[in-house]
């Protein structure tokens, strides 16, 4: 036990390393207040813990008198361990990190406004829940009789029904989505050009964000030249907000701030109002902080591919020289990265050979294991017995000593970890969720709190519908897990029956992932990009052809230079870069950047490529007949050939 109780706290220790350093990637610590660290930690260690907790309870419910296998704990340590992390969470996930949420997001000044502005919010949508939760509680009190038990019963049902049902659809996508893009990492002239495809698309969401932006900065600009008249009460707000906005606090300097700041400031006239409420302000102020994110959000995006799109590009060109070296181009290179053990050469070696080999081993295993999934999901209520994942991790089922040994904790393990990382990577690649976005050393506080919430409230449900994988007579029933969850969550017929059959319908998730029919229905209903293979896009979303272009002038830093240099940039994207494509356009080179206005609504591309249309194409001989004709009538002094 003293051993098992040691291994069981270095794995505590080692999640919490982890999760310490995924903050650290994700938030700015230095400036993140200590509310929101402690939150989103615990949020993401209490989850993560459970990935530890479920193999040591199985295995401890597994032992008889005769002896154990594996790393046990006592009843008593697991079931204190399980309620914490379990009411932990639970609390975290409806209560503390949704006001923190709301809390972040407002716009008010005074944290007891902002306060109450979050608990008027989340009171609002509790109201509608527990309205809805009312005809549960009524046929609770029917099934079950009038007792405290019925209430908690009815809390734990309803929040894991709803988190199952989010946990599968989210899941479904991922077992498809991770073996696809490990395939399709395989052929690295494959991603080169998916990069391509994608560029256009992200440039006009950084272009319009910008655009975004800069209105709401112009009417920072014309609210600050009122600070010392109507809205002297609020002067140290609005100076406030002027610094977030990094506008001119004087009229005059504002004036002078060039051209098109000038022109966002006359924009944005009307809409200041002609007297400047505190309402207003917290408006402003909320825009203002989701502008800055937006743009925060979708510059880091822009620069992630335009360094893949590099890094792809230097692996080809390896082919012939037989040396690679990777150039960062908007960071600085890390201190791991400064420290290799390999040389151009063995680099090639690596990523040129190696890697796409390890990708497409990955993408077969992974494969194996999601349909292993999905078949198990389809089978396990039905025929238990055609449950396949139970044979991976009870390898000794008639033994004395324990049917689960430490090598199925560790398969297990792994099994629940895929599961939930198949559903955390659909939750962050699929940008469904509004303004929620990770971004690197710059995620709001809002979309932290998101994330974190959504890690505490997906991983017990799909921990616990894991368990019910395995031998339910000789193993589940036993757990403490079981005794602590199960109970309640089959305490009534319609939670017993929806835990049971609602896992079948990931084959929905699962074929519209596989068949593509998220792209099929947003193009049925136009909201899906035209993309073509062979021919550049002519709707606005930009072919492959008009993304290398795009990834070629940024590379030489003279596409978004406004755009990086604006606000709080990283880099200084003006500085030339050398080149390193092998297809350099040379028609291109000349020509300026998309003018920027053009592409504020995401038709610079569109208009440069409608422009070279009537450019190029050739006038009718009527039409030639009848302008030579023409000229030739026009007196001379029209004619502009310096006769007369």
């Amino acid at each position: 036990m003293i051993s098992s109780a040691i291994f069981f706290a270095l794995c505590l220790f080692f999640i919490a390393v982890v999760t310490l350093l995924l903050q650290r990637r994700y938030l700015p610590l230095r400036s993140s207040p200590e509310y929101l660290l402690v939150s989103t930690f615990l949020g993401l260690f209490l989850s993560s813990s459970i990935i530890v907790l479920v193999p040591i309870d199985l295995a401890s419910s597994s032992a008889t008198d005769d002896g154990s296998r594996g790393v046990t704990l006592p009843q008593r340590v697991l079931l204190i361990s399980w309620r914490i992390s379990y009411w932990l969470c639970f609390v975290l996930t409806w209560a503390i990190l949704p006001i923190l949420l709301s809390y972040s997001d407002s716009g008010h000044r005074s944290p007891q406004k902002r306060l109450l502005q979050s608990l008027r919010e989340n009171v609002r949508y509790h109201l509608t829940m527990l309205t809805v939760g009312g005809v549960g509680l009524v046929y609770f009190f029917i099934t079950s009789g009038v007792h405290i038990y019925s209430i908690q019963a009815l809390l734990v049902a309803i929040s894991y029904c709803y988190a199952l049902f989010l946990a599968i659809s989210l899941m479904g996508h991922g077992l498809v989505a991770i073996p696809r893009g490990l395939f399709r990492a395989a052929s690295v002239s494959g991603t080169l050009r998916e990069l391509q495809r994608r560029a256009p698309r992200a440039y006009e969401k950084l272009v319009e964000a910008t655009s975004n932006l800069e209105a709401v900065e112009g009417e920072v600009a014309l609210v600050a030249e009122r600070k010392t008249g109507t809205a002297l009460e609020f002067q140290d707000w609005i100076e406030e907000i002027a610094d977030m906005a990094r506008v001119p606090l004087s009229a005059g300097s504002a004036r002078r701030g060039g051209g098109a700041f000038a022109g966002g400031l006359l924009g944005q006239r009307s809409s200041v109002p002609q007297v400047i409420t505190e309402q207003y302000l917290a408006a402003l102020t909320r825009k203002l902080k989701l502008c800055i994110h937006r743009r925060a959000r979708f510059l880091s995006e822009w620069e992630n591919l335009v360094q893949a799109a590099a890094d792809a590009q230097s692996v080809l060109d390896s082919k012939s020289s037989q040396r690679l070296t990777f150039i960062k181009h908007f960071t600085s290179p890390t201190l791991l990265e400064n420290i290799s053990v390999l040389n151009p050469y063995t680099r090639h070696i690596y990523h040129f050979h190696v890697v796409p080999y390890i990708h497409l081993l990955l993408g077969v295993l992974l494969s194996i294991a999601s349909a292993m999934i999905v078949w198990t999901e389809l089978v396990y209520s039905a025929f238990p017995k055609l449950a396949v994942i139970r044979y991976t991790v009870v390898h000794h089922p008639s033994s004395s000593t324990g049917k689960i040994g430490f090598a199925g904790q560790c398969i297990s393990s792994l099994w629940i970890a895929y599961m939930c990382f198949a559903a955390y990577y659909t939750l962050s690649s699929v940008k469904v969720w509004g303004s929620y976005a990770l971004v690197k050393r710059g995620t709001s506080a809002s979309s932290a709190c998101f994330y974190a919430s959504y890690a505490a409230r997906l991983t017990v449900p799909l921990a616990y519908n894991f368990v019910l994988f395995l031998p339910e007579e000789d193993i589940v029933q036993k757990s403490v897990f079981y005794n602590f969850l199960g109970k309640l969550i089959k305490l009534s017929t319609i939670s017993e029956g929806f835990n049971d059959w609602f896992p079948v319908l990931v084959l929905i998730p699962v074929c519209a992932s596989l068949f593509n029919l998220y792209s099929r229905v947003k193009n049925v209903c136009g909201f899906g990009d035209v993309e073509d293979d062979d021919e550049d896009d002519v709707f606005g979303g930009g072919g492959w052809r008009e993304g290398r272009d795009l990834i070629e002038r940024e590379l030489q830093g003279v596409t978004t230079g406004r755009l990086m240099n604006y606000g709080s940039a990283t880099t200084n994207p003006t500085t030339t870069r050398p080149s390193r494509y092998r297809d350099n356009p040379t028609e291109e080179e000349e020509d300026a950047a998309p003018p920027l206005d053009g592409g504020i609504l995401g038709l610079g591309g569109f208009v440069h490529r409608i422009r070279n249309t009537f450019d190029t194409v050739e006038a009718p001989r009527w039409f030639k007949d009848a302008t030579a004709a023409a000229e030739q009538n026009r007196p001379r002094w029209m004619r502009g050939d310096g006769a007369g």
